[in-house]
């Protein structure tokens, strides 16, 4: 990678931002840092700060840019006010990414790489694997705003000749994961029994560190220009399995309760809790050899450790 190029990072203040931001630090690439507050008290990482606003007219800063980065996002929104959820989705994730990506074409810049989601093809993959191939299905108004900025970024790709590079992973977890992935390492470090211990699924995830790696490739290899790549460890899991993977690595034992898999969906569908059942009993398995092929890229971090270098994260932070 070439040191002397500027790289814009949006959302580097988050979960997947900052291990990106970090590595393009050991790359010494000169980066551009989108923050959410103007006084926003920190270490300095980047070579300049702007306030972004995605809902907003966006202007970039006057200083050459070579590639973007984009991870700044309205994510799943587990207690939604909003009236129309799928209005705000479209705001942010739709409308300002566009909004970012035409700034960015107009101030000159060669490649933009867009993080969107393994929900754009769907929530469960049945038979087999997704694929690149695979007709899009989003399947809510997250991966719905997701799907519908992927086309216009590859129009804005089009008439303007600036490379566009779209990701979609699957379920990300690592040092620093929240949401429902550290909700369920909670159960498991407390001992909790849960009835999945006879889940008979295959999920695809990607370890953060993997993701970052594959973000890290896209930026400025030549093949990666106006491509969609699925992501993922390239290991799949089902839930039990996964559980007990986890209780391993956090030391704990794996209290699961063997309820049959058809028992346990017809009760949380009979609780209107059909999302729940397709996460716990669904398969969502994630095909990445169009990445393996064009770019030469393997998954740096097996299942194995990349839960258990989040299992240590974990801990560390109980001590």
């Amino acid at each position: 990678m070439n040191s002397n190029k500027s790289i814009l990072v949006t959302g580097a203040e988050g979960f997947l931002g900052r291990n990106i931001v970090q590595r393009l630090l050991d790359k010494e690439y000169h980066i551009i840092q989108s923050i959410k507050y103007k006084h926003l008290q920190k270490k300095k990482l980047s070579d300049v700060f702007f306030v972004i606003h995605l809902s907003q007219k966006i202007q970039l800063p006057p200083v050459s840019i070579d590639y973007v980065v984009h991870l700044a996002a309205r994510a799943h929104i587990l207690k939604e006010t909003a009236s129309n959820p799928l209005r705000e989705y479209r705001e942010v994730n739709t409308m300002g990414t566009l909004r970012l990506a035409e700034a960015a074409a107009l101030h000159g810049v060669k490649r933009f790489i867009f993080l969107s989601s393994i929900g754009v093809n769907g929530n469960i993959s049945n038979e087999r694997p997704f694929s690149e191939l695979d007709p899009p299905n989003p399947h809510n108004d997250y991966t719905q705003s997701k799907y519908e900025a992927e086309q216009g970024l590859l129009k804005i790709a089009k008439e303007t000749g600036m490379k566009v590079v779209i990701i979609r992973p699957p379920l990300v977890y690592g040092p620093g994961v929240k949401a429902n992935f550290l909700k369920m390492m909670k159960w498991v470090y407390r001992g909790i029994p849960l009835p999945l211990g006879a889940i008979n699924n295959q999920r695809s995830l990607i370890a953060l560190d993997n993701l970052a790696d594959l973000i890290m490739l896209c930026i400025e290899h030549p093949a990666a220009a106006n491509q969609i790549f699925l992501a993922a460890d390239g290991e799949d899991v089902s839930i039990t399995e996964l559980l007990t993977k986890l209780a391993h690595f956090l030391g704990k034992p794996a209290r699961l309760i063997p309820v049959p898999q058809n028992l346990l969906e017809a009760t949380l569908n009979i609780l209107g809790k059909r999302n729940l059942a397709i996460r716990l009993c669904g398969s969502l398995q994630v095909d990445i050899n169009k990445a393996r092929n064009l770019l030469g890229w393997n998954p740096p971090l097996s299942l194995d450790e990349g839960l258990n270098k989040t299992a240590k994260w974990f801990l560390q932070t109980k001590t």
